[in-house]
């Protein structure tokens, strides 16, 4: 029987694909490794009272994972005082009783880390749901991310507010029936007017960073050209059609054009980084009717 001892706050349904640099992990060592504003002890007890699955079924803290395994894990994040309601402005896009689409502003932290545990998106979400003035008496709603943006990219992004829509959502994602489409400025005046990026990207354990690697996994990115501007920037528009870490950015600087606002790939200093996750399509969790949504760049 389930302890709800350690789960007496609000849970967060949570979800990790294992890529080629985290294979043959133990399954304690990489939660702890990605959550780390939660207890060791902590996690180990999700794992052991059966709250964390690993392909639909419950392993041990030992379990070794494999390239493409995927981890669901339903925590406590106040228990690391790593998350607490926060009254935010967010932009909801759209809302009904399974989900929300939030248009996120560049510099917004997805969820709470071991370095930063307030301001963030899961932050504000949960106190709009649950504590925003004139909400309705109910249960109180436990927000999944099924996907995540990096800190500094804007756009948009799925919230399930139920438990089967959080899971249905990211068996979308992990199978690709999800269309995500992103706007970046890149540097440079890229010539053709649409095309594809091919290139391995891996993880370079001493540096602890991606980029495109011999040994890395196959990454394939199309572009489409939407404008040329006279200061020698290109608009373009993204599909990553893989899912690597970072991928836009590196494919990008892999062809001689890095995004503005990319310091460390080659991008020119900036207010921000010109990543925008403009478009975004997906069958409704409940009832598969086909959802698409959109909203404009501006950089």
């Amino acid at each position: 029987m389930r302890d709800d001892k350690i789960m007496d706050g609000p849970v967060t349904n949570l979800t990790f694909e294992i890529d080629a640099g985290s294979r043959k992990q133990k399954l304690g060592d990489y939660l702890t490794d990605n959550l780390r504003g939660l207890s060791k002890m902590y996690l180990r007890e999700l794992i052991k009272t059966g709250r964390c699955e690993v392909n639909g079924r419950i392993e041990n803290s030992g379990y070794r994972l494999r390239q493409n395994d995927f981890i669901e894990l339903g925590a406590d994040l106040s228990r690391g005082r790593s998350m607490r309601p926060e009254d935010l402005s967010l932009e909801i896009v759209f809302e009904d009783e399974e989900l929300l689409v939030v248009n996120k502003p560049a510099g917004m932290l997805m969820h709470p880390s071991h370095r930063e545990n307030s301001g963030t998106l899961l932050n504000a979400v949960v106190h709009y749901l649950n504590f925003r003035e004139g909400g309705s008496e109910r249960a109180f709603i436990r927000p999944g991310l099924p996907h995540r943006l990096d800190k500094q990219t804007s756009g948009l992004v799925l919230v399930a507010k139920t438990l089967r829509s959080h899971r249905a959502l990211s068996r979308h994602f992990m199978h690709r029936r999800v269309e995500k489409r992103y706007l970046a400025l890149v540097e440079g005046l890229v010539r053709p007017d649409h095309g594809s990026i091919v290139a391995p990207i891996g993880r370079d354990a001493d540096l602890k960073s991606w980029g495109v690697r011999a040994d890395g996994k196959h990454s394939e990115s199309r572009f489409v050209v939407r404008q040329r501007r006279p200061d020698g920037t290109t608009l373009v528009e993204l599909e990553p059609v893989t899912g690597r870490t970072n991928q836009l950015r590196i494919h990008c600087e892999s062809v001689g054009h890095p995004i503005v606002g990319d310091a460390k790939r080659g991008g020119r200093e900036f207010a921000r980084l010109c990543l925008h996750a403009h478009k975004l399509g997906f069958p409704h969790p409940v009832g598969s009717a086909w959802q698409e949504f959109e909203t404009p760049a501006f950089f």
